[in-house]
Parts: C-alpha cells; structure tokens; sequence
C-alpha cells in the first residue's frame, strides 16, 4: 500500500485522533522504553495501546523489598496487577498475547530454552494474535525492538520478527483471513534507548556537575564490537515534560525495579537538560515523511484514515 492507496483510505472517513501501538515482549519494557513518548502523545488526544508478547512470568525479582514468599508463589498475577497500574499510570490501552516468557538463559553452555515458551512458538502460531490486535485497534504507527532485540534477550528477538511479520501481514487480505479486516499501518519504528551517545552525554554532564556517574563502570566496559546504534536513529520526541510519568510507570513494576537502582540516579533536571527526548529509528513509512524526524506521525495528517 502506497501514497495512493493511503489516499483512497483517507476516503473512508477521517479522525482526529491518530494511534500509535508499541509491542513489547515483557511487562516493565513497556515503561524503561518510550514511555514518555507514550504519556506526551495521550496527552496530545491521541490513543496508545500496548501489546505485551508474555507474562513475564520467569523474571527474577529484582527489587531486594519484592522478594517475599507471597511474591514469588504467584508472580504470574503480581506482573499482570503491575502491568495494569503502569498502563493506568500511562494512560494507555493495554493488551496481554498470552505466550509465555522464555526466561534468559545463562551458563556456558547456555541451557536450552523451556518447551513452549514464546521464543519457541513458531512465527505462524505467534504472529496471528498481533495481527488481530492490530486490525481491532487499527494503529497509524507501530513500535517495536530492533534485530538484536534491543538487546539479547530471547523474548526481544521474536517480539522484533513477530512485530515486523504482523507488520507486513495485517494490510494483506490474504493473510490470516480469520484475524480480521485487513488494516495496513503507515509507520515502523525501532525503539533505541540505549545508545552510547546518550549513557556518555548523561556521564559527562554528572560529573561537570560534581555529581556521582552510575555510567562510569559501563561505559568502561563497553564492548567496541557493540558499536552504537546513534547513526541508527532517524526520529527524536522531546518528552522531558513526561519524565515523572515514565519513572512512575516503572516504579508500578516494583518486582523488576529497584527505586535505588541507576534508572533513578540521574536529577529529573539533568535528564531534561542534555537529554530531552526518547529516540528511534523509521525503518518503514507508506507516507511522505522526511527525516530526522521529531514526531512518530510525521507525515500523516492530522485527519488520519479511521
């Protein structure tokens, strides 16, 4: 579907309400990554769904204060009521695929991942379930991790092929006839939050301050073969405005956020200082858009196809 066939869509009837849906593999993704994209753009009037792939129930407990017996004897639920308060604390639509988590595997040998767990599920079982959350929601914009998952994680590797699978299938009436009508989202993105430019701008800018880096370490041991994925980026939200929604979603994710971790340690003020915005990369767009870009809908028009 190109410029033309968006054109005859816009035919259909229009809205002034654009929507944008991130698919992210874990309960807790959702708020260490475009959250405060998410939050600026609700405010904006428009509508945000998130899709989490799995449960996340083979997370560790991260946060020393959450590893109780009664926390651990049902995490599956725990994850799910802190999943619904960060989508309230958001502001967003949310919606659980129902595969379950892989787990990180670790060792040398690494063990073979768990029998059924998403990373496993072949791609014509899993994509169908996004493929119908997209047709029912209808997204202008999707969201999702790159080929390396963001990072190695299992879980984040097949969310990206599932998410760009679904992608390219929802628009097809061909493809899963039973999941749907047939809607074509207009945008792509990758989300990088993660970006040695960014970790050595917050690192300087602590220490011009006399403050404490909790870069320093990191930064030391950064693998060069890694590279860094800046010359990726193709599109930049400012959303410093939203930083205390963003940190309070994370915070509803109390088995996997520490409040005296590193994702805190960083003066609200300093983060809005050298580092305003939340970053991606447009991998794919079906309307004229010119990059860099500061806006996930750049290119489709306020009266957007409903």
């Amino acid at each position: 579907m190109g410029a033309d066939a968006y054109q005859e869509g816009s035919e259909r009837g229009m809205a002034d309400t654009l929507r944008l849906m991130a698919v992210h593999a874990h309960p807790d993704d959702e708020s260490s990554k475009g959250a405060a994209t998410m939050a600026k753009y609700v405010a904006d009037g428009h509508e945000v769904m998130v899709v989490t792939c799995t449960g996340g129930e083979r997370g560790d407990i991260l946060n020393p204060a959450m590893d109780r017996p009664e926390i651990t004897a049902d995490i599956p639920a725990v994850r799910r009521q802190e999943m619904a308060r960060a989508a309230e604390i958001l502001g967003i639509q949310h919606r659980w695929l129902g595969f379950v988590d892989s787990g990180l595997p670790e060792g040398d040998p690494k063990p073979p991942l768990p029998e059924g767990c998403f990373a496993l599920v072949p791609l014509e079982e899993s994509v169908p379930p996004l493929v119908r959350a997209i047709r029912e929601f209808k997204p202008h914009v999707i969201v999702t991790y790159d080929e390396n998952g963001g990072y190695p994680h299992p879980d984040h590797i097949r969310c990206h092929e599932v998410s760009v699978a679904a992608f390219d299938a929802a628009g097809d009436p061909d493809l899963y006839p039973a999941e749907g009508e047939p809607w074509t989202p207009l945008k792509l993105y990758y989300s990088h939050g993660f970006s040695r430019a960014r970790l050595v701008a917050m690192h300087e800018a602590l220490l011009a301050r006399g403050l404490e880096s909790p870069y320093e370490e990191w930064l030391a041991n950064w693998d060069p073969e890694r590279g860094d994925i800046s010359h990726r980026v193709t599109t930049r939200v400012e959303c410093a405005e939203y930083f205390e929604v963003r940190d309070a979603a994370l915070l509803a994710h109390a088995t996997q956020i520490d409040p005296n971790s590193r994702w805190f340690a960083v003066p609200l003020d300093v983060q809005r200082e050298v580092w305003p915005y939340e970053e991606y990369e447009l991998v794919r767009s079906l309307v004229d858009s010119t990059v860099p870009e500061d806006d996930l809908f750049s290119g489709i028009t306020e009266k957007a196809t409903v």
